[in-house]
């Protein structure tokens, strides 16, 4: 466990010492003063409030996912350029020598890696989330303390996508494939197949295409969703009504990094 945490700890002054991941941070601590700046100048939930029959408490959520949900979304594509070089850089002659002559596992080496990685997304979406949340909470005095467990769901999908990028870092030793079907899975493929199972799939006749389509939506991560629909009734503070697509995709985080370990165990050095 100690060598977990030291890999751990290394690899968030590593990402920490990456530009991009000091531009979402600046990003996220100047969204926070823009919305400190413009809930003091108007007030903007009372305006969007009349679109929701005076739901006030809807608008006032609706409102803060505004101005969270675009940060959020480039916060991650962030993310994913800047740690897709993580294990490229590990397995470069020289790194990989020198970190296989020590007495760390290379099981304790992928998962500080993955570790490391995951910690300063949620550092940084921490930072976004909590200082709109303080902002709207101080200015309207609406203690929502559901809206900080959407946290914990948008670094959940970019932990999904950060096991992809793993892997194919082992694989392939390059970051640019890793990074290519990480930003495949979430803006194209996972948007498609919710679109296809829940939109397309029952008014398909054939049987095998639709039974494919549906074997390809519970392989695949469903970021789309959890960025979206959970996330949203998180903050809404309705809770979780359907556990399986956190499920499924926890499921298929657990088989990428385990096919990741058996992969990174074999490798020659």
């Amino acid at each position: 466990m100690k060598n977990i945490l030291t890999i751990t700890w290394y690899s968030l002054r590593e990402a920490l010492a990456r530009k991009v991941f000091i531009a979402f941070i600046i990003i996220s601590t100047l969204t926070v003063g823009l919305v400190t700046l413009i809930l003091n100048v108007a007030d903007i939930v009372k305006v969007v409030s009349s679109g929701y029959q005076g739901n006030y408490f809807q608008a006032f959520t609706t409102v803060e996912m505004m101005f969270i949900s675009p940060v959020t979304l480039i916060g991650i594509l962030m993310s994913i350029f800047s740690s897709a070089s993580f294990i490229p850089v590990m397995l470069e002659k020289g790194n990989i020598d020198l970190l296989l002559s020590k007495p760390i596992s290379r099981e304790q080496l992928i998962t500080g890696k993955f570790l490391g990685g995951v910690l300063v997304v949620l550092i940084n979406i921490a930072v976004l989330i909590i200082g709109v949340w303080l902002a709207f909470s101080f200015k309207f005095s609406i203690w929502n303390f559901n809206f900080l467990l959407i946290i914990f769901t948008i670094t959940f999908t970019f932990a999904i996508l950060y096991s992809v990028i793993i892997l194919f870092g082992i694989l392939t030793k390059s970051s640019a494939p890793g990074m290519m079907i990480a930003y495949l899975i979430f803006l194209i493929v996972s948007p498609m197949l919710y679109t296809f199972e829940f939109k397309i799939s029952g008014l398909l006749i054939n049987s095998f295409l639709k039974g494919s389509i549906d074997f390809l939506y519970y392989f695949f991560p469903k970021t789309s969703e959890i960025m979206g629909k959970i996330t949203m009734s998180l903050a809404l503070g309705n809770g979780i009504d359907n556990y399986q697509p956190l499920l499924t995709s926890l499921g298929f985080l657990i088989l990428t990094l385990g096919i990741s370990i058996a992969i990174f165990r074999k490798k020659e050095f």
